[in-house]
């Protein structure tokens, strides 16, 4: 049996937050009174434990807050974690918020480039995909504007056909469907398909349940940071919708609990 494309163990990820009320005269005499001087830890991922399959379609529902966009963000190496680690084993194309890779002051040709180089792909190789990126995001008469003149639509198209541009080990989307107009997010979802069949590991975020439903494998749902329920999709979505549908009652602890 192969090893797992993605392995998260006993993973935490903390921001301190300053919980004084200085700024003011008045709170800053309250916090000297209260001897209020410490900054506090909030956990917005909080000992979490799974693994991803080569070729799975894994899905990770929540919550705003619930540390999602987080989760994907340690896995991409964007975000160091404070505890614990992650494997990664393959080639990680991540679209964490269409248009967040990009630069506003390059232009579209100019972040293909870019985008191409920082996965390790070669300046000629990525030259000869320029035209073939800008014609699947329809943008071909724009290859030399600045992606600041480009509208929210057009960085989106822009951004997910780069990453998709070729078939990656691992996608890292976070809530890819959700930009664009239905025409976009229609042929968002059939390259999607494309990728899915061809053998790519895929780890989606997404608040669209049927979505999720219909293309992953297997959902993580979390809440406060921490793992509520982990299964089968349909498993798992239909447990958060009863949730959802029932918010007076908690699924995990305060948040920020270590």
């Amino acid at each position: 049996m192969s090893d797992p494309a993605i392995e998260v163990i006993n993973l935490s990820l903390a921001y301190e937050v300053d919980k004084r009320l200085a700024g003011t005269f008045k709170g800053a005499l309250i916090d000297r009174l209260r001897n209020r001087t410490e900054r506090e830890k909030f956990f917005a991922v909080n000992d979490v434990t799974f693994q991803i399959e080569a070729g799975e379609t894994f899905g990770i529902i929540g919550p705003n807050g619930a540390g999602k966009s987080t989760m994907l963000a340690v896995i991409a190496g964007v975000l160091p974690p404070t505890i614990g680690r992650v494997v990664v084993r393959g080639k990680v194309a991540p679209i964490i918020g269409l248009g967040a890779g990009l630069d506003n002051e390059m232009t579209a040709r100019e972040n293909i480039l870019l985008y191409g180089a920082l996965f390790g792909r070669s300046n000629a190789d990525m030259k000869e995909r320029v035209l073939k990126i800008l014609t699947w995001a329809e943008l071909d008469d724009h290859e030399y504007q600045p992606v600041r003149t480009f509208s929210s639509g057009m960085v989106a198209r822009l951004a997910f056909s780069v990453a998709t541009d070729i078939q990656p080990d691992i996608l890292l989307a976070d809530e890819v469907f959700a930009v664009g107009d239905e025409r976009f997010r229609n042929k968002a979802e059939e390259r999607m398909r494309s990728l899915l069949s061809g053998g790519t590991t895929v780890m989606m975020v997404s608040h669209n349940l049927r979505q999720i439903a219909e293309h992953c494998d297997r959902v993580l749902w979390l809440d406060h940071g921490r793992i509520v329920e982990i299964g089968p999709a349909e498993q798992v979505t239909k447990l958060y919708k009863e949730a959802s549908m029932n918010p007076t009652e908690k699924a995990v602890g305060e948040p920020g609990t270590p």
